[in-house]
């Protein structure tokens, strides 16, 4: 969408105490395509009726009507009754949208693959329901058709409702199947997992991309044909909504790297759950790097990581390293003071710029530091055709440090126990058939 054809908006924001901070709900309305014109806060307990005052709701009408705007958006929850209240003092054909049906509207914007589209058709019945549930009580109560301007009431609603929720759950439940099956494929084929978390616009992609064996970093040149767009470094707000994994390029062992979707501050625990299969990339990795943009606020910055170890320790029982990115927009006794201040939920943090490449490489020797160990093995495989297949396979699938071929071959490796245990099972199969 270009510039001329954005929506024009005012963005609106009440707080209970201090001073309303706009900066976030602005770039997340340039997110969803809407060009921000005009801005209305306040600070004041919530109206049950129209969420800020009536003299702040008479305001927002003049500055929507000054500015030509076709779009409200606040940076707070709206009631069904707080938004049709809203929409009365606002001119006709003026569209009120909340923080999280504006975070919807990103999310359907950015959904590409089969199970993004599904997660967030998930998440729009999910805000909906309680809004069919609060209509209905209400139309069973009053007893009159189209109660408070919400429209008249359809009984079959709520089920129909439920019911979708219920088919999008089964059919994410088969697709994390068969990713699972992939992760475990993926295992058993000697590949450490290792999953990139965070708050989106940390610098995710940007890290996947300088440390993928086969994708250049240079923003200015032409992606690898194999890199989704899911992956591209950008400076805006849900840029990766699905999941992309590349291949690491290490020397000492074999690592997949997953970039994730990015979290954001104030998600609601039902917006969460409809992107859990999503994060399951997380939940099932070998270890997980945590990415925070080091040039941010001390206190901006501990926020969000009390807010990411919420979500990834619930279910997550792979180690977590603090990634704090970005150090090459902030000078060394900044990024020395901030690592002081988080060293309680950020214990010995790793450094980089994923920009420049800075400290990228003691990254990766922290990734091989926290990875789990390999076991070392000894085995001696009879002599019948099938062995060098089974030799071959080894190599690909493990460091392989000497082999002696004779009347038997003699072949000494570190792999993954998963590894391990195949190869054993593969010798044990040569000698059966001998």
């Amino acid at each position: 969408m270009t510039e001329t054809q954005r929506e024009r908006a005012v963005v609106a924001k009440r707080v209970d105490s201090g001073t309303p901070d706009t900066a976030e709900i602005r770039e997340l309305a340039r997110a969803a395509g809407y060009e921000v014109v005009g801005e209305l806060t306040q600070t004041r307990s919530e109206d049950p009726a129209l969420h800020v005052g009536e003299g702040k709701a008479e305001q927002l009408a003049r500055t929507v009507v000054r500015e030509d705007a076709r779009v409200v958006v606040f940076d707070n929850q709206l009631g069904p009754y707080q938004t049709y209240n809203l929409g009365n003092k606002l001119p006709e054909g003026v569209r009120i949208i909340d923080r999280f049906r504006l975070i919807l509207e990103i999310f359907g914007q950015r959904a590409r693959t089969r199970k993004a589209q599904l997660q967030v058709e998930l998440a729009q019945l999910r805000y909906e329901l309680p809004r069919a549930e609060a209509k209905a009580s209400l139309a069973r109560r009053d007893e009159r058709p189209g109660f408070m301007g919400l429209g008249e009431y359809d009984e079959s609603r709520e089920q129909d409702i439920k019911s979708q929720i219920s088919r999008i759950r089964d059919e994410l439940d088969r697709i994390e199947e068969t990713e699972q099956h992939r992760r475990e494929r993926r295992r058993e084929s000697g590949f450490d997992l290792v999953a990139l978390a965070g708050y989106t616009n940390a610098g995710k992609s940007t890290l996947l991309r300088r440390l993928a064996a086969d994708v250049d970093v240079d923003e200015n040149e032409q992606l690898h044909p194999d890199l989704d767009t899911t992956a591209e470094s950008e400076d805006r707000l849900f840029t990766t909504l699905g999941t992309t994994t590349r291949r690491a390029d290490m020397d000492r062992r074999d690592v997949l790297v997953t970039d994730t979707v990015g979290f954001i501050s104030d998600l609601p625990h039902w917006l969460v759950e409809s992107f859990k299969s999503t994060l399951d990339s997380v939940y099932r990795a070998d270890l997980v790097l945590l990415v925070v943009d080091v040039s941010e606020p001390v206190e901006e910055i501990r926020e969000k990581l009390v807010t990411c170890h919420d979500t990834l320790y619930e279910r997550n029982e792979a180690p977590i390293v603090t990634v704090l990115n970005k150090i090459d927009t902030v000078d060394a006794e900044d990024v020395a003071r901030k690592r002081e201040a988080l060293s309680a939920l950020a214990p010995s943090p790793v450094a980089v710029s994923a920009k420049t490449g800075e400290n990228v490489d003691r990254l990766c020797d922290r990734i091989h530091a926290e990875l789990p160990d390999y076991q070392h093995e000894r085995l001696v495989l009879p002599m019948p055709d099938e062995t060098m297949s089974v030799v071959s396979w080894i190599h690909d699938n493990a460091n392989v440090s000497d082999v002696d071929y004779g009347d038997q071959v003699v072949i000494e490796f570190e792999a993954r126990p998963a590894v391990v245990e195949q190869s054993r099972a593969r010798a044990s199969d040569l000698a059966a058939s001998v």
